[in-house]
């Protein structure tokens, strides 16, 4: 993951998803933004350099990527746990978290309680998600995901912890028949989606989910996908 971050099609699609939708829901000011579940640091990475007035903060248990993550100037790296998020109350003005809800050390309803305590109030939180319990596959197993959601479950678990749902949306939608295919060909296989492409193809793709991200940043709400992005309001 570490090696592919700044160039896999979907880690760049995915990063310029989270700051696109930044950019419409915390628009250009000082801020303080915490990514939960950091990885290897290459989201904190992009938004470092796309938002240098921001203040940065990273928390993973992976100690293997959290070394990693420590790379990303400007930003400050903490080995903790997204359940139990040692920082106070009302720390951050948002929250970005991507594929994390969806891990097997991850309690969704007790990781969104404290999304929501160390959010300032009206702070933004915002989701990627994977799409389809249906879509579960050798992938999930080899990144330790147990859930996938469909965007009505995923909003309705966001209200239930307290947030104001602002923006839902699937993405990765143009692909989703590539994927679906490759999850039928492929079931019962051990191999991770995570891994070089072809440049041919990885161009192409990258080309797919840009335009996909126009149709959202002009206010589209894509109807299916291999992923979710929500973004959700603290309520007062």
């Amino acid at each position: 993951m570490h090696s592919l971050e700044d160039r896999m099609w979907w880690y760049r699609a995915v990063h310029a998803n989270v700051l696109s939708l930044l950019g419409r829901y915390l628009p250009g000011r000082e801020a303080v933004l915490l990514d939960a579940g950091c990885g290897t640091g290459g989201l904190l990475r992009r938004l470092g350099r796309a938002r240098p007035a921001l203040m940065l903060f990273g928390i993973d248990t992976a100690p293997d990527a959290l070394s990693r993550a420590l790379r990303s100037p400007g930003a400050r790296m903490v080995a903790g746990d997204v359940n139990h998020i040692p920082f106070a109350d009302a720390t951050f003005d948002a929250i970005v978290s991507v594929d994390v809800l969806c891990h097997r050390a991850v309690a969704p309803d007790q990781t969104l309680a404290e999304f929501r305590r160390c959010l300032a109030r009206d702070g933004v939180l915002l989701l990627n998600l994977p799409a389809y319990g249906w879509m579960k596959s050798a992938h999930d197993d080899r990144v330790h995901n147990v859930r996938r959601f469909s965007r009505s479950d995923a909003r309705a678990l966001i209200e239930a912890a307290g947030f104001r749902v602002v923006r839902a949306t699937y993405w990765n939608t143009l692909l989703f028949p590539l994927m679906l295919l490759r999850r039928l060909v492929s079931r019962g296989g051990a191999d991770s989606d995570v891994r070089e492409y072809p440049a041919v193809l990885d161009r192409a793709f990258t080309a797919l989910t840009g335009l996909e991200r126009r149709l959202v940043e002009a206010g589209i709400n894509l109807p299916f996908g291999g992923s979710i992005l929500l973004v959700a309001v603290k309520h007062a």
